[in-house]
């Protein structure tokens, strides 16, 4: 009998993962970010953290780079993100 994965197939874990969230280009917003982020994933640092502004400058995009476990931390992360009243845009 084959082996049952947890997991849905296209993820082998541990593996590097990009998370990314967008917000109105505040200071603070890629920090609040990267907090968000190491609720769940400690070892995530600024030095994993990507900001890109929009052309016209309103908007932020901020990438953290993590090692992600398992699709329940990816799951937690995007809740937590999709909560916060900053976030406009997670993907």
């Amino acid at each position: 009998m084959p082996h049952v994965s947890a997991e849905p197939t296209g993820f082998a874990f541990p593996c590097e993962y990009a998370i990314k969230a967008m917000g109105l280009a505040e200071p603070g917003f890629e920090l609040l970010v990267l907090d968000i982020v190491r609720q769940h994933c400690p070892t995530a640092s600024r030095d994993s953290l990507m900001v890109k502004a929009s052309r016209n400058g309103k908007y932020v995009s901020v990438t953290v780079l993590i090692e992600a476990h398992s699709h329940d931390q990816l799951n937690a992360i995007y809740k937590d993100l999709t909560a916060h009243e900053k976030v406009l845009m997670r993907l």
